[in-house]
């Protein structure tokens, strides 16, 4: 099975302000970094950010809002390219959020921190993205599990998630990244594996 494509080439000036943006939000604080400071981190004047976006608010919405569209349409894809076994689109889904808990840690904090800084459009985009992939795992979990009933399935998506999403609180590595996926994996299969057969 072939998993979202990799991306090889270059990450665009637009890339490069996003991500040094998210970094710094999630260790100062939406309100304790400045333009200037983003910009000096990918090596352009504060100022010149405005060529790419209108303000901070217009990067946090991307951030929050582009990683919730991207963590659905990885799960869309990983769910259309399986075989329809659903332990392995189920496994599949899990490997994706994994790689995103590990790679994405500080946009993890960020919603965590600063979605209530949303305007409410895009507060509501956010929470729309992240209840469809919801019911993406839902009902592969289902399919699944088909003994578990609704409640229990989507408290069980919901758990993993929390468990998931933990890693921006690990501090510094204690395992390396194969280390981690494997754990991380392992926990996730137990705690789906509760709903039982």
């Amino acid at each position: 099975m072939t998993t979202s494509p990799t991306r090889t080439d270059a990450p665009t000036r637009r890339e490069q302000i996003l991500k040094e943006a998210a970094r710094l939000f999630a260790e100062r604080g939406f309100h304790g970094v400045g333009v200037d400071e983003i910009g000096a981190a990918v090596g352009i004047s504060g100022p010149g950010l405005y060529r790419h976006f209108p303000g901070k608010d217009a990067m946090l919405a991307e951030l929050l809002v582009g990683i919730s569209e991207r963590l659905l349409d990885g799960g869309r894809l990983r769910v259309a390219e399986s075989d329809g076994d659903p332990r392995a689109v189920l496994g599949s889904l899990i490997d994706g959020h994994i790689d995103f808990a590990l790679d994405d840690r500080p946009l993890i904090t960020l919603h965590d921190r600063e979605l209530d800084r949303l305007k409410d459009e895009d507060r509501k985009r956010v929470r729309q993205l992240q209840r469809q992939y919801v019911e993406l795992w839902v009902t592969v979990v289902r399919e699944l599990y088909p003994r578990a009933g609704e409640p229990e399935a989507r408290a069980a998506v919901h758990a993993v998630f929390g468990l998931l999403n933990s890693t921006p609180h690990l501090g510094g590595a204690p395992l390396d990244r194969t280390g981690m996926e494997r754990l991380l994996r392992g926990l996730a299969d137990g705690a789906f594996g509760a709903l039982g057969d």
